[in-house]
């Protein structure tokens, strides 16, 4: 298997994006996946809604949209002009944000299950040893959603290491800056280069496959733990 340097600077490029958005969507998808979990506020439906949107649409149709509200004529583009920021698209910041709000259910709704599957008993116990909101959510539901978290990061990593749709449309195709692993491997196969992304294909098979026997495992190990804890 043969690498070019430029697929060598996607598959570093790639990498970097997954990182700092699984990051970011972890501290962001905590609190909106405990809120979504502990509310029983009408608004829960269409919160759920907005965060599962990207699930069903076409990755084409939400870069079209962030690239017209991030454009200089969009309310996003014309709030960074009046600052004398850098516009989004086309940058690897604009990659970010875009790719944050395309993997955003994968992380939102593994913590939000994990946080529903811990119950109200350990919390309302510790409520009766007079621990503070803040310290039940540190010290009890944190640790017990700890299968939750990992879930979410595998799938939030993988997924944005995954995209093509929203990265061309709010990315484009600028090299150490923007062309990912996905757009890397379309280049070369409309450079009819079937060697070269056979050569890429091939890692991201390799990815895909770790990646669910990871998940796999951590679902596994999870349900071997709730039925010994359930046995005791």
């Amino acid at each position: 298997m043969q690498l070019s340097p430029e697929d060598i600077g996607a598959i570093w490029l790639t990498l970097k994006l997954a990182s700092v958005v699984t990051l970011l969507l972890i501290l962001i998808s905590t609190p909106i996946a405990w809120w979504l979990a502990r509310t029983q506020s009408w608004l829960k439906s269409p919160i759920n809604a907005i965060v599962a949107m990207p699930l069903v649409l076409p990755p084409t149709v939400l870069g079209f949209y962030l690239l017209i509200l991030f454009g200089p004529e969009g309310a996003v583009g014309e709030f960074f002009d009046h600052l004398g920021w850098s516009p989004l698209p086309f940058s690897f910041s604009g990659l970010v944000v875009a790719s944050m709000i395309y993997s955003l259910p994968f992380v939102v709704q593994p913590l939000q299950n994990a946080f529903i599957a811990i119950g109200d008993k350990p919390l309302e116990a510790a409520a009766t040893l007079r621990a503070s909101a803040w310290n039940r959510f540190i010290y009890i539901a944190l640790p017990l959603a700890k299968p939750g978290y990992l879930s979410a990061a595998i799938l939030g990593f993988a997924h944005t290491v995954g995209e093509f749709g929203v990265v061309l449309m709010i990315g484009g195709n600028i090299p150490d800056e923007t062309r990912v692993i996905s757009v890397q491997i379309y280049d070369h196969v409309e450079a009819l280069d079937y060697t070269q992304a056979h050569s890429l294909s091939l890692l991201m098979v390799a990815f895909a496959f770790v990646t669910l026997v990871c998940l796999y495992s951590i679902q596994k190990r999870k349900k071997n733990t709730s039925i010994k804890g359930g046995i005791l």
